[in-house]
């Protein structure tokens, strides 16, 4: 099968920008989340040999889940101008690179993603989305994998519906009915106060879905629980209404669009302007001058022989 990686671009760019130090060129532009960037998408590039690549960007506009609720991410900080000045940077070289991107106004980068993996899956692909939130994770299938870097910027964990289920308890296609219940304070969203992951989980192993946990609410032995999802009923359906990722999005998004066949030289050109000598070296296998050996006294061979 042909692999489409498809990369959650805000997300990995958060991850960049956290992960390194605030290193800038000789004019002071600042770069860490650029350099970071791209960083992972050679490794993933190693990683998976994809013959297709998209990215996707959330964008500045109101999305459709904060007219929903006005609180929904509300509490998350705002944009330091080192990071914001990066971001049409990463975009541009991204262009260069001849690397299909995708953002849509309303919706998230997880919206874009969950379009570009089902449209995918009608050309019978492995689809591997490279990104740090869980909450993608709902579509993963027995084609569809979730990668995301853990410490640093080396080291990726892959998640499949096994290993989605071992770390959420529940299985991919159900996260949406648990997040609902559980809540999600990253996104700012209450879920049935009172009732924590795990047994959200459990009772979503117990009736299956949402809807049906609602359906069969009087069977529920637990009264305590039984009398907070009826009290937290529309929390709770708000609740899935926000975690509920869009798969079938207005977007422009075709596999020949995001054909990807290695870098091409005018990224190159760009990446120098940069300053960003070691991406030039990974990227187009330039080597650097070899340095002329020093003279090693016996401490440094034997140092060596470690």
């Amino acid at each position: 099968m042909k692999t489409l990686l498809v990369i959650d671009g805000n997300a990995i760019m958060h991850r960049a920008y956290h992960a390194l130090p605030p290193f800038k060129t000789r004019k002071g532009v600042p770069t860490n989340a650029v350099y970071g960037f791209f960083t992972m998408l050679y490794k993933a590039i190693q990683d998976f040999n994809p013959q297709y690549i998209a990215v996707a960007f959330d964008t500045p506009a109101k999305t459709f889940r904060q007219k929903l609720h006005k609180k929904y991410q509300a509490q998350r900080p705002e944009l330091s101008d080192d990071f914001r000045l990066q971001i049409p940077i990463i975009k541009d070289l991204l262009k260069h690179a001849h690397i299909y991107q995708e953002e849509k106004a309303g919706l998230e980068a997880d919206d874009v993603i969950g379009t570009i993996v089902v449209t995918s899956k009608q050309k019978d692909l492995k689809a591997i989305i490279l990104t740090g939130d869980k909450d993608i994770m709902q579509l993963v299938d027995k084609n569809t994998y979730v990668v995301s870097p853990q410490l640093g910027l080396s080291n990726v964990k892959i998640y499949d519906e096994k290993e989605v289920k071992e770390k959420l308890h529940v299985e991919p296609k159900k996260i949406p009915d648990w997040k609902a219940i559980a809540g999600d304070p990253s996104d700012n969203y209450s879920g049935a106060r009172g009732i924590g992951p795990k047994t959200a989980a459990n009772l979503l192993n117990e009736y299956g879905t949402l809807e049906n946990l609602y359906a069969k609410l009087k069977t529920l032995k637990n009264e305590k629980l039984k009398q907070i999802l009826t009290d937290q009923k529309e929390n709770v359906l708000l609740g899935k209404k926000l975690s509920l990722i869009v798969t079938d999005a207005d977007v422009a998004f075709t596999l020949k669009k995001s054909e990807f066949n290695g870098f091409p030289q005018e990224l190159k050109e760009q990446l120098g302007k940069l300053e960003m000598r070691s991406l030039i070296e990974r990227f187009f296998n330039v080597r650097p001058p070899a340095k002329p050996k020093k003279k090693q006294d016996k401490k440094s061979d034997q140092i060596n022989l470690f």
